[in-house]
């Protein structure tokens, strides 16, 4: 058996982790979507859990070109969304662009923590759900490197 047809056939956890990525990127475009609506609307985001969504998102960091951050966010989780999906479905090299993707991912979310923790001074939680996402997308991808080397 190939590792293609491991993540596509049989009941490994491996064939299983494209799924835990579709659903994860799934919530994180819920997130950076929800994000995205509420800058362009120029409203508050509600922070329920902690303090400083407002300072985190009226930062100038929150903007890149005139384009909310979110909205990169949006276009990076469809991406993995998709790719994730089309490896759930079988397409091995739809898998490798979905790791490469969620490395970028969790590079750039480290980087955005950096910057709310040490520049910013503040968090925002719907900010920490994406990076949370983000994370989480990363550590599917190096769990397939592992479970791919196990079988």
């Amino acid at each position: 058996m190939t590792d293609t047809d491991e993540l596509v056939e049989g009941s490994s956890p491996l064939q299983k982790l494209p799924i835990a990525a579709v659903i994860l990127a799934l919530g994180g475009l819920v997130d950076s979507i929800y994000l995205t609506v509420k800058h362009l609307k120029d409203e508050v985001v509600p922070c329920s859990v902690i303090s400083g969504c407002e300072t985190v998102l009226t930062s100038p960091y929150a903007e890149i070109g005139g384009v909310p951050l979110a909205a990169f966010g949006a276009a990076a989780y469809f991406g993995a969304f998709s790719l994730a999906l089309l490896a759930a479905f079988g397409n091995r090299n739809a898998w490798v662009l979905f790791g490469i993707a969620a490395t970028g991912m969790a590079g750039f979310t480290l980087w955005l923590l950096y910057l709310q923790a040490f520049v910013i001074g503040a968090f925002c939680q719907f900010c920490l759900i994406s990076a949370a996402t983000s994370l989480g997308l990363f550590v599917v991808a190096v769990l397939s490197k592992f479970w791919r080397r196990a079988v």
